[in-house]
């Protein structure tokens, strides 16, 4: 698996797991955990994890649903 986006805004993560979601594509949402355990702070980002074979559609669907908004 490969990093897809990497962010602190638990939202837009929430927004890109639905998108990949809708449009068939696996994902995990990762140091979610470590996040929490260093106290939610923001030093630590999760991180979205697509497989390497979904990469150029995870990142082209990601694009047509941005322009969408």
């Amino acid at each position: 698996m490969v990093e897809l986006v990497r962010s602190n805004d638990l939202v837009y993560l929430s927004w890109v797991e639905a998108v990949l979601a809708g449009a068939g594509i696996g994902c995990a949402l990762t140091d979610q955990y470590t996040s929490v355990i260093e106290g939610s702070i923001g030093a630590i980002p999760r991180r979205i994890l697509v497989d390497s074979d979904d990469l150029i559609r995870a990142r082209r669907v990601l694009a047509e649903a941005e322009a969408g908004l």
